[in-house]
């Protein structure tokens, strides 16, 4: 659970970051499923990072340079019409209270009011995202406050991305934070355990798929982190395979990525193993070296290191397996810079997890330099091989006998960089 003091500490930290500026942030949309039938409603996660607030029609706004109010919460005013329907809201009333915002207003007086607050900084950070008419909002008080600046010499003379101060902050998890990360990562290996007790041939990919996400539910989980993937034989090598509906059968492999999500926290875990129990030669091949390159590339997590490190080491290792099974052939180097393996391995060894599962942060300093670790941080590792059965070699390598085609391997754990090295957070389940 994270504590209202630590919510705290983020606004301060933001406000300190923003010096002079003023920022704002939007709750997300409540989004339909179909006609008048809503999904459940997600918060969008920078507003819920900064407030814990979980409603719609909601804005917070960040003014360290106003005399009296530095947080602002516009909100839903209470309508107990609307409550009978959709559920209870906070109201304005008892949002200050909950909440810790030195003023609270009906979300309906968010024009007159927010001027009073724009003005008093040199610079707007607002992230100009999919809300198309509230980013026109935004601007338009920009402008207006532009013009009238040669009467008043103060205000906003720029508008920049609120992602590139907010970010940073987010990327390094607190104790609170990651014991987050420990629940979601602890259900999500559970439910692994739970589809490979319950798969077998004559199953379908759905039915394995409903084990695992009764079981994100079972134990206390939120539900799915994302779309789970349940891909056996030729699906495996379909990355984002979502229709989980062929029936399974002895000798395929089973890719199942999926992971739990626990109090807007998330794992993401990827297993591949076969369905009967048993690899075919050439399956085990290509398990053992994407098990291998995995156990090199979590070797690479840790502070100091940049975040390239894990990736590069992934391929170098990917590269030499592939050579030794005649998939590939010439000089390593030439093989890599050429990315020639990319029929293969064609995406990135990890990314940033947390609130988002591709969580917020800039993987580079700039255009020349990666990013370093640092304690706290938590990326996934997940390198894979894909032999598609359309697969097609890049010119001067080997063409790929039948036998190959049709396997597809990930294997995917979500790692913490600490003091020491890392901490595997998924290491309950086998490999």
């Amino acid at each position: 659970m994270i504590l209202s003091t630590e919510y705290q500490q983020r606004r301060q930290k933001l406000m300190k970051t923003i010096g002079k500026g003023v920022a704002i942030f939007r709750s997300a949309p409540q989004s339909v499923m179909h006609n008048d039938v809503e999904y459940v409603y997600r918060q969008e996660s920078d507003f819920y990072y900064l407030t814990g607030f979980n409603e719609s029609e909601a804005v917070v706004v960040f003014a360290p340079n106003h005399k009296e109010h530095q947080f602002i919460l516009f909100v839903e005013p209470k309508d107990l019409t609307k409550e009978i329907w959709t559920g209870y809201r906070i109201g304005v009333e008892d949002a200050k209270i909950v909440y810790g915002a030195d003023i609270v207003y009906p979300i309906n007086e968010l024009d007159e009011k927010l001027p009073e607050y724009l003005v008093t900084g040199d610079r707007i950070y607002y992230q100009l995202g999919r809300d198309l008419y509230f980013n026109e909002k935004i601007i338009s008080h920009w402008q207006k406050l532009i013009a009238s600046y040669p009467k008043r010499g103060s205000g906003p003379v720029a508008l920049e991305d609120s992602n590139f101060v907010l970010h940073p902050l987010r990327l390094v998890k607190s104790e609170a934070e990651i014991a987050m990360l420990r629940k979601a990562t602890e259900i999500s290996v559970k439910a692994h355990q739970r589809a490979r007790e319950f798969v077998q041939p004559g199953r379908y990919e759905y039915e394995v798929q409903a084990e695992i996400e009764h079981t994100f539910r079972l134990l206390g989980g939120d539900g799915m982190a994302y779309p789970s993937i349940v891909a056996s034989g030729e699906n495996s090598c379909i990355l984002h395979y979502i229709d989980n509906n062929r029936r399974m059968e002895a000798g395929d492999l089973l890719l199942i990525d999926a992971g739990c999500c626990y109090g807007y926290y998330n794992g993401d875990i990827t297993r591949t193993f076969p369905v009967n129990g048993e690899f075919t030669p050439q399956q085990k091949d290509i398990y053992q070296l994407v098990l291998s390159a995995q156990l090199q590339a979590i070797e690479q997590v840790k502070p100091g290191n940049t975040y390239n490190q894990f990736h590069d080491k992934a391929v170098e290792g990917l590269v030499e397996g592939l050579k030794e099974l005649k998939l590939l052939e010439g000089d390593s180097k030439e093989i890599i810079e050429g990315k020639k393996y990319e029929p293969f391995y064609m995406h990135r060894t990890g990314h940033w997890l947390g609130l988002d599962v591709h969580d917020a942060g800039s993987y580079k300093k700039d255009s020349e330099n990666w990013a370093t670790f640092q304690v706290g941080n938590v990326v996934t590792v997940e390198p894979g091989i894909y032999i598609s059965p359309y697969i097609k070699p890049v010119e001067g390598q080997p063409e790929i006998p039948d036998y190959w085609k049709g396997i597809g391997v990930r294997i995917e754990d979500d790692v913490l960089v600490t003091e020491s090295g890392n901490e595997v957070l998924t290491i309950g389940i086998e490999k």
